[in-house]
């Protein structure tokens, strides 16, 4: 099956590259992770489940990321953060469900705190995150670093690490970490104001389902679901993990029909 092509919007001199299909709401918006893109199997898959039950599908690549333009050493959550929330904001319309992997799952809780600071909170129906990465630069990165890779950050402005999805290896830049230090999360009471259900595999080794405990901690006030899948690893892409996924927003869906919203 061949995607249909991307539109583009312009940020900051920037191609950021979009699909978008039209549907009944809740719509499904789905925000992908550090180095992937959004022909991702997992965004394929809720695409076409999206379209075989009606709901309109927002996705989009970060700059530097698929086929979105900007430079990869230029990337920052802040700058992603605005990106998506600019794509959201013009693609989108009425309640959504944001589906967060990894880094999307940091992404779609900053949203959430943007969008509630401009009086917004109604726009998200549902949260759904697989393998959540919320603060995973200054969580699960920095305190891995060795001395060389600090030698590196400070001499060269950036580090590199081998990725076992990709033969190039993973570059984390010094301007990521600040800018991660300032967009934190994990730092107090998260009120999403929304239902969440969070996937999670026991063998994931980028993101231990340790983590995902820990933001359960910080979500207090909020309606909270957590599936640990005991086999899974990071990716949650087997054929089990994608009907999982389509089941825990097929439920999303269904409830934020009937929901109140969260005070």
């Amino acid at each position: 099956m061949t995607a249909h092509p991307p539109v583009f919007l312009t940020l900051n001199d920037i191609e950021i590259a979009v699909r978008y299909r039209e549907g009944a709401e809740p719509g499904i918006v789905w925000l992908g992770g550090y180095r992937s893109d959004m022909l991702g199997s997992k965004a394929e898959w809720l695409d076409r489940w999206a379209e075989a039950n009606g709901h309109a599908f927002l996705r989009h690549d970060y700059s530097a990321h698929g086929e979105s333009g900007g430079a990869f050493r230029d990337g920052t959550i802040s700058l992603w953060l605005e990106q998506s929330l600019a794509v959201f904001k013009k693609f989108s319309s009425g309640p959504q469900i944001l589906v967060g992997s990894s880094m999307g799952g940091w992404i779609a809780l900053r949203m959430i705190e943007e969008l509630q600071k401009a009086g917004e909170h109604s726009r998200v129906a549902g949260l759904v995150l697989i393998a959540p990465a919320p603060d995973f630069t200054s969580e699960l990165v920095e305190p891995q670093l060795t001395p060389d890779q600090r030698r590196q950050l400070a001499e060269r402005g950036y580090m590199e690490e081998p990725s076992e999805y990709a033969p190039e290896p993973y570059i984390y830049t010094k301007a990521l970490l600040d800018d991660g230090r300032a967009n934190q999360v994990l730092k107090g009471v998260i009120r999403t104001g929304c239902p969440v259900h969070i996937l999670q595999g026991m063998e994931d080794r980028d993101v231990p389902y340790t983590h995902a405990l820990r933001l359960v901690d910080h979500l207090p006030v909020d309606d909270v679901t957590i599936t640990l899948v005991r086999d899974g690893d990071h990716r949650l892409s087997r054929p089990q993990d994608l009907e999982l996924l389509t089941r825990t927003v097929a439920s999303m869906v269904d409830r934020s029909k009937i929901r109140l919203p969260i005070l």
